[in-house]
């Protein structure tokens, strides 16, 4: 019998905002603390430690020193990759963590005519496979041919990166049958970023909120410790990583001129010390624009009142848009036209500058660019045709 923890989506070096990149390691940490204290048999890492293969110098340090102390107590970390840290290559930072000694990668597969068969990591009797997860979810249909090379009488973990048709809700996208995988005693998921149970099927949740949605819904991170010891129905502990309080607030905004005084009003009503304020805000704007929101003085005002972070979603906000009747003379090049008329109609020297930039913003994401680096790069382009 063991006792282990089950850790998924990490995701480390993920957020842009370094307070809160800075969160979602303190949240790792913490998960570590709690794993040397209980002195658990062996840690599982179900995918996607870091949130590229290839992550900063300064989050490979501080991650290296976490594996590091749970070597020192001499508890051993099994793990496989996941989407983010997965690489075409093959080669990943994964791999230098096991070199180090720090934990195990224990994808270990060999094709068998149409079937692939897993070798297991055996620990202390419990044999543990593992698979990983993939671009654009390219192991999936890999999954469905999976065999076990079987070890009698031991536990049987399978740790899987990918998504379970059970707990995919109205997603379109590929999944894994549940019930057609085969038999293993547990089945360590990651890749879902929510909780979810279905027999011996488990999505722990991230081990802290990935995004703004996230914050929201789940507001902490979280993982479970299994216990084969006790009974089944106890054997699941959820530990809820609590670093620090979320406060949602939303709202809908007509008047840009008055929503500035309008939201610092409402979080003067706040006790908004040492938490993460996240500020939804949406609606379609009917006079001024969204410029004439002061985001700049609401977060200086909430850092003023001791929040320690002002994160803001905007993407429901919406400018009203007027009608304008123009009569296309020339259907074959119905941009230039467009371009053309409303130029007429709206004398600017700024018109000179719309067929440059609506070239910059039809530059294509390339293959494996992050959206951040790809927006920045629009950006960019955007920018040296203004002359910024």
């Amino acid at each position: 019998m063991v006792k282990f923890a089950h850790i998924a989506d990490v995701h480390l070096g993920g957020w842009r905002q370094q307070p809160l990149q800075e969160l979602n390691f303190q949240s790792f940490r913490k998960a570590i603390d709690i794993c040397i204290k209980d002195k658990l048999d062996f840690v599982l890492i179900a995918g996607d430690l870091f949130d590229s293969a290839y992550p900063p110098i300064d989050v490979l340090k501080e991650t290296f020193a976490e594996f590091k102390r749970l070597k020192d107590a001499r508890i051993p970390c099994f793990i496989v990759a996941g989407s983010h840290d997965y690489s075409v290559s093959g080669k990943t930072f994964l791999d230098v963590l096991e070199k180090t000694g720090f934990c195990k990668n224990v994808f270990n597969a060999e094709e068998k005519g149409d079937k692939i068969l897993l070798n297991p990591v055996i620990h202390e009797g419990v044999a543990i496979y593992g698979y990983p997860g993939k671009k654009s979810g390219l192991e999936v249909e890999e999954i469905k041919n999976i065999k076990l090379n079987d070890t009698p009488g031991m536990f049987k973990i399978f740790i899987l990166h990918t998504t379970l048709d059970k707990a995919k809700g109205s997603l379109p996208i590929d999944s894994v049958p549940a019930d057609e995988l085969p038999k293993a005693d547990y089945y360590a998921l990651g890749h879902l970023h929510i909780e979810f149970k279905y027999k011996n099927f488990l999505y722990p949740g991230p081990i802290f909120p990935n995004n703004f949605q996230e914050l929201e819904d789940l507001k902490y991170g979280r993982f479970y410790i299994i216990d084969t010891e006790l009974p089944p129905e106890s054997a699941l502990k959820k530990i809820e990583l609590k670093i620090k309080e979320t406060l949602p607030l939303t709202f809908n905004i007509t008047n840009a001129l008055s929503a500035t005084e309008e939201i610092i009003s409402e979080l003067n009503k706040h006790d908004l010390n040492d938490k993460i304020i996240l500020l939804r805000i949406k609606g379609e704007i009917e006079n001024g624009k969204v410029s004439d929101i002061k985001f700049s003085q609401i977060e200086e005002f909430a850092k003023k009142k001791g929040a320690y972070f002002l994160l803001r979603n905007t993407h429901d906000l919406k400018i009203k848009e007027e009608e304008v009747e123009i009569e296309i003379k020339d259907d074959a090049n119905i941009e230039e036209e467009s371009i053309k008329i409303y130029s007429s109609q709206n004398p600017s020297e700024f018109n000179k500058l719309i067929p440059q930039l609506l070239n910059a913003l039809s530059i294509e994401k390339q293959e494996d660019e992050k959206t951040e680096s790809f927006n920045r790069r629009v950006i960019e382009e955007a920018k040296k045709i203004l002359k910024f």
